[in-house]
């Protein structure tokens, strides 16, 4: 599993041309791994509950 293969999935996978398992299989990883890195690189949020 490379980070460049991981990018290239976790980009196909939110996209949504591929399924959760079919980019994990081609980032060469579980879809365990790959939600975790896709987690990793979730955009945060400025926001808190208190700005409401």
């Amino acid at each position: 599993m490379t980070s460049k293969s991981v990018a290239t999935a976790l980009t196909l996978y939110r996209a949504r041309t591929l399924t959760l398992e079919q980019a994990a299989t081609i980032g060469g990883c579980s879809a365990a791994q790959l939600e975790e890195s896709a987690r990793a690189f979730a955009p945060t949020s400025e926001r808190t509950p208190a700005d409401d």
